[in-house]
Formats: structure tokens, sequence, C-alpha cells
């Protein structure tokens, strides 16, 4: 029965809620002025759109680069193609396995333990958490945030700092207790232990791969660069409006596009969290009126970034998938016992 529930009955209920959702928000909209803004839309900037949505992935597996320099110097491109992979198994298997996808897929690549990659995929991951969270009391403290009922600028300031607390928390306690992986004695390596061990893999073996990745570069220039590729891939993303809304006609102020990422990446994340889909839609849509965006262009431009998105991460990404021939079923296995081992 909890089966059930969380497998058909949130997912069909957040379905029918975000339908809701975005029919309240687009109820008027005026269809044939929708279907002509479709019709002239700007074919050149919608292909900046799509450049820089690939910009984006390619910064992405070129922090993930830096950050795994000092184990193996993989290049930005597989990296970048294995990060793919991950969104297209999303697509395929949506139970939260993307991570181990990318992780293995660099493992059996480049001859890695896969709890060593995925320890350095997580330090990039939460490292865009605290970025985020900076952007977002940017926004809070500097931005040009709309006047609507309630405080949004105090709900921006508390979501980022909630955010800054977590990933920052987070990154902090990885390095802060990342001895602790090599040792017997903790009471938390030894409730680490009994688990794998329940599901057959190596407890301390696996210890060891994961304490073996998480690292951060010695050299300074690539502590450096991984600041750069994650910050600039927060702008990049923030621009992903400004080349939509070029292609419709809207042009809004610099802090505009700010806020908008910070916005619908809160929506997106609290969607994911209470299983709601269409999160980006909904949070965009309402961050595009708040900013006076008619209904229309505003729709056309959540569209062209979704969909671009889909076509673009999504599509490349199961074509690296096909190319490397993952089993995802054994691509699960490997979560548990592979690399296990000293």
């Amino acid at each position: 029965m909890g089966l059930f529930i969380k497998r058909w009955l949130l997912p069909v209920f957040g379905a029918a809620l975000a339908l809701w959702l975005i029919f309240q928000l687009y109820g008027s909209l005026n269809f044939p002025r929708f279907l002509d803004g479709l019709r002239h839309a700007n074919p050149v900037w919608l292909s900046v759109l799509a450049a820089t949505i690939l910009l984006e992935q390619l910064l992405s597996g070129w922090k993930w680069r830096q950050i795994l320099y000092d184990l193996k110097p993989v290049g930005a491109l597989p990296l970048t193609g294995a990060l793919l992979a991950g969104y297209g198994v999303n697509v395929l298997v949506p139970l939260g396995v993307s991570p181990l996808v990318r992780a293995w897929l660099v493992a059996r690549l480049h001859r890695l333990k896969m709890a060593t990659v995925l320890s350095t995929a997580v330090i990039a991951r939460f490292l865009d958490g605290v970025v985020f969270a900076l952007f977002a009391g940017a926004v809070a403290a500097a931005g040009r945030i709309p006047q609507i009922e309630g405080d949004l600028r105090l709900g921006v300031s508390v979501a980022g700092a909630l955010n800054l607390l977590l990933f920052g928390g987070l990154l902090w306690v990885l390095f802060r207790f990342r001895g602790l992986f090599n040792r017997e004695e903790p009471l938390i390596c030894r409730l680490f232990d009994w688990i794998t061990g329940q599901m057959g893999a190596s407890g301390p073996g696996l210890r060891a791969s994961l304490g073996a990745g998480i690292v951060w570069p010695r050299a300074r220039a690539r502590r450096i660069a991984v600041i750069i590729a994650a910050v600039a891939g927060k702008l990049v993303a923030a621009t992903h409006f400004l080349w939509a809304g070029l292609a419709v006609g809207v042009l809004l102020k610099p802090w505009d596009y700010l806020f908008l990422m910070v916005f619908a990446g809160f929506a997106m994340v609290l969607g994911r969290f209470v299983r709601i889909p269409a999160g980006f839609v909904f949070g965009a849509g309402f961050a595009l009126k708040a900013l006076g965006v008619a209904d229309e262009p505003a729709l056309l431009m959540i569209l062209f970034s979704y969909i671009l998105t889909i076509i673009l991460v999504v599509g490349i990404g199961l074509v690296v998938l096909w190319q490397s021939g993952l089993d995802i079923r054994h691509a699960r296995v490997k979560a548990e016992t592979d690399n296990a081992g000293p």
C-alpha cells in the first residue's frame, strides 16, 4: 500500500495540482496571441538560448574536472557527457539514480572507484548549492524584487539563508570528518558497515573509497577555477530568460533575470520535495507575472527554456547512455557493491 501511494498516488495528485496551478496562473491566456508569438519567435535568439543551455552544462563538467583533477585528470567533455547521461536516466528511471550513473560511467571509463567519483560529484553539487544561496542573498539585498502581497524579499532571504546553511554545513561536515571514514571505532562507521553489509558490500572498503573522493584541488589556480565555474554557471543560467525573452520581444532589467533564476530555482526544488511536477513552470510563470510580463510571451519564454533544455540536455544524455551501453539495473547494483573493496 505504501509503495502504491509513493509510486502512483502522490505523482498523480502532484500532476493534478500542477495543472490546476498552471490553469489558475494562465486561465486568461489569449491563445491566438500565444500562437502568433510562437510563429514570429526569432530563431537567432532561440539558437543563442540553445547554445547557453549547453554552455551551462559544459561549465558544470569543467568545474567537476577541477575537483577530480588530483585523483585523475579527466577531460571536461567526458564529464559533461556523464552529467547529461544522468539527466537522461532521470527521464527513463525517475528514482534519483542520476548521481550513481554519472559516477559509474566516469569510474568505468577512467579506472576509478565508483564511490570515489561519487564523492567528488557530491562536492560539486554542494558547492552549487552554496553559490545559488549567495545569488539568492544578493538578489534579496540589492535586487529589484516585485512588490506583491506578502514580503517576497524576506522569503527569498530566508530561503537563501537556509540553502547556505544546508549546503555549506554539508560541505563542512564532509571535510571536517573525512578522517572518520578510515577508522573503525566511531559508532557512525560501525553503523555504516552494518548497513552496507546488509546490502552485500564491504563497509570498510566503501568508506575508504568514499573518503578518497573528498578532495579539494591542491593547486590555487584550480581552486579559483572551481569557484569561477560555479559562479559562471549560475550567471549563464540567468541569461536563459534573457534570450528566450528577446525571441518574443521581451527585455527586462539585469536584476530581473537573477530574480527569475533564483525564484524559479526555489520553486523547482520545492516542487521536487513535495512531488509536484512543473514546479519550474509555475515558479517562473509566477515570477514573470510579478514582473509585469504578459501571459502569452511569459508562457512562451518558459516553454522555450524548458523544452529546449529537455531536447538538448536529456536528448544528448540519452545518446551518451546508448553509446556507453549502460544497463541501468547493472548501475544500481554497482552503487551497492562495485568498488567496495580496499
